[in-house]
C-alpha cells in the first residue's frame, strides 16, 4: 500500500495551506504575507530590490539526480545572490510552482523544506506566489524583493579604467558537478544496478546540487567600508560576466588565467574527463559568486579578504578584453569561451572545448 498522498486529496488551496502553514515572518517590514491579494512591505528611506528567476525541469534541472530538497535550497539562493549581486539584502520571495500529477504531497513537502531551509539561512520571508498544474513536470519561477540604502547599491555599469578586477570563492566546481551526475546518469541507464560513484567529489556536487549565495562577502564589505565599484553574480561563466561590466562600463580589462581560483576537484574532474579547468571556469556558470571591480587602494584590503581573488583590472575600452594565460600568452575573451586558446598552451592538453553552450 503507498504511502503518498495524492495532490488531488488536498485540492490547491489546501495544499498551499498545507504547504505554508509553518511559515514564520522574519522581518519587521513584511507587514503581511501570505493570505491576501498581495503582500504589504514596508520600506520606509530603503530602496526595493526586485529580482526574478525561472528554473524548468528538463531545462534548469534533472529529477533524476536533484533532489527536490536541494532544488528548493537552490530556487532561494539563486534569487538571493542577485541581490547580493546588487550590494542589497534579500528580504522577501514569492513562488510561482507549476506540477504535474505525478509529483505527491510528500514530495512538495521535500521541496518546501529546501525552500525553507534557504530562507532561514539568508533570513528572507515567502510572502506569497501561485500554484497551478503543468503537463510538462516541474516550472518554478521565484521573484525576489532586496532592500538597500541608495548610496550603497552597486551597478553593473560602473566600474571605471584601472581598478581591480575580484572574484570570490572558486570557480568551475558548479558546472564540473554537473558534468560528474551525467556521467553518472549515463551509466545508471545502462545498468540500473550500478551505484553512482562520487567518491572524492563531494565538493563539485554540493556545488552544483545545493550552491550558496554570497552573503558573507556583502557582509564583510559593509564591516571592511568597501564600496565595490561595480559588481555581478556569476551565474553564466566568468568570462561572460566579465564582459557584461565592460561594455555596460565602457571599458576594457585583462585578466591572468594563474590568478582564477579553481578548487582541486574541479581540476580534478575536467583531468579524468579531458576538459580544461579554465575553460570550465570561463564558461560553465552556476558558481553564483561575486565578480566585482575596487579602487586600487583597496588591494590590500581585499587581498586580505577571506575568499576573495584579485584576478586582473580594468583597461580602456580600446585594449579590448583579454586574459593572460600562465604560459605568457594572450587571448580575447569570449562569451562562452575564446578562440584558439588550447592551440597554444602546455603541451599534452586537448583540443579547445567549450565548456558550456545554452543549457
Amino acid at each position: 500500500m503507498s504511502n503518498y498522498t495524492e495532490l488531488s486529496t488536498l485540492g490547491e488551496f489546501g495544499l498551499i495551506d498545507h504547504l505554508t502553514k509553518t511559515i514564520r515572518l522574519q522581518n519587521p517590514s513584511t507587514l503581511k504575507g501570505i493570505g491576501d491579494d498581495a503582500a504589504v512591505l514596508d520600506y520606509g528611506n530603503k530602496k526595493i530590490l526586485v529580482s526574478t528567476d525561472m528554473l524548468i525541469q528538463g531545462i534548469h534541472f534533472d529529477l533524476t539526480y536533484t533532489p527536490l530538497k536541494h532544488l528548493g535550497y537552490k530556487s532561494v539562493a539563486v534569487n538571493a545572490s542577485d541581490i547580493y549581486a546588487m550590494n542589497g539584502i534579500p528580504k522577501q520571495i514569492t513562488l510561482s510552482l507549476a506540477v504535474s500529477n505525478h509529483f505527491s504531497v510528500e514530495g512538495l513537502e521535500e521541496f518546501y523544506a529546501g525552500l525553507y531551509l534557504a530562507c532561514e539561512k539568508y533570513g528572507i520571508d515567502l510572502v506569497g506566489g501561485d500554484t497551478t498544474s503543468s503537463k510538462t513536470g516541474m516550472c518554478i519561477s521565484i521573484t525576489v524583493l532586496g532592500e538597500a540604502d541608495e548610496q550603497d547599491i552597486v551597478y553593473r555599469n560602473t566600474a571605471k579604467e584601472n581598478q581591480l578586477i575580484c572574484v570570490s570563492g572558486d570557480l568551475g566546481a558548479a558546472y564540473m558537478g554537473l558534468q560528474l551526475l551525467e556521467r553518472e546518469k549515463l551509466v545508471f541507464q545502462g545498468d540500473e544496478n550500478a551505484q553512482p560513484d562520487f567518491a572524492g567529489y563531494e565538493y563539485i556536487l554540493e556545488r552544483q546540487l545545493k550552491p550558496e549565495a554570497r552573503k558573507d562577502i556583502v557582509q564583510q564589505f559593509k564591516e571592511k567600508n568597501i564600496l565595490p565599484t561595480a559588481m555581478i553574480d556569476i551565474s553564466d561563466g566568468l568570462a561572460s560576466e566579465i564582459m557584461h561590466i565592460c561594455k555596460d562600463s565602457g571599458i576594457g580589462c585583462n585578466i591572468y588565467e594563474e590568478k582564477i581560483p579553481i578548487d582541486y576537484q574541479t581540476f580534478k574532474m575536467a583531468e579524468e574527463l579531458n576538459m580544461n579547468a579554465t575553460v570550465c571556469a570561463l564558461s560553465g556558470g552556476e558558481d553564483y559568486e561575486l565578480l566585482f571591480t575596487a579602487p586600487l587602494e583597496h588591494y590590500d584590503l581585499l587581498t586580505a579578504m577571506p575568499g576573495i581573488s584579485v584576478i586582473g583590472h580594468t583597461c580602456k575600452a580600446s585594449e579590448g578584453c583579454y586574459m593572460t594565460t600562465r604560459d605568457g600568452n594572450t587571448f580575447e575573451l569570449k562569451a562562452q569561451g575564446w578562440q584558439n586558446f588550447s592551440s597554444t598552451t602546455a603541451a599534452g592538453e586537448s583540443e579547445n572545448k567549450k565548456a558550456k553552450e545554452d543549457r
